[in-house]
């Protein structure tokens, strides 16, 4: 039988044992350049380690998914967090899950709006860029450098994600 996961919306709280909401929250603005320029300050922070690792950003283009969605892995960076923050209006998902003795335990659903992103937490799973109804390109700031910065697991049993909207 088809385990079908619950979409639930991305709030901080919520997001928090996983990592950060990355959004313009009034709580963490400030204005700069002689009151011109609102700065939401420090919405995240990138968690990297090992020697000759770095910090790189880049732009991750997003195929759509085809929903009802069939989602048998997770996916995490033992040596980096991962932040990932949509170039375009539209919503995404982020799927998180708690680790069970090293491996993904039940995932979690969050519907992004195209105003908020995700700071990934270093060895959190979750599963690879999800965009919804279009190609979604995504600033994404991770680590770059030697050693293994990547586990995969797969489920026995997909889960199901059901049509975000």
């Amino acid at each position: 039988m088809a385990r079908i996961l619950t979409i639930e919306p991305l709030t901080q709280a919520a997001f928090a044992p996983f990592g950060t909401v990355i959004e313009a929250d009034p709580a963490s603005m400030r204005l700069i350049n002689g009151g011109t320029t609102e700065r939401f300050h420090a919405l995240g922070a990138a968690d990297v380690i090992g020697d000759g690792a770095r910090v790189i950003i880049n732009i991750f283009r997003g195929q759509p998914r085809s929903f009802p969605y069939k989602l048998n892995m997770m996916e995490r960076h033992p040596l980096g967090s991962q932040s990932f923050s949509p170039l375009s209006s539209g919503g995404w998902l982020a799927v998180v899950a708690p680790d069970e003795g090293g491996k993904p335990g039940l995932p979690r659903v969050f519907l992004a709006t195209g105003g908020q992103g995700v700071n990934y937490g270093r060895n959190v799973w979750h599963h690879p860029l999800m965009s919804v109804d279009t190609v979604s390109d995504f600033l994404v700031v991770d680590r770059d450098g030697p050693g293994n910065n990547l586990e995969e697991v797969f489920y026995d049993e997909p889960f199901v994600i059901p049509y975000p909207f």
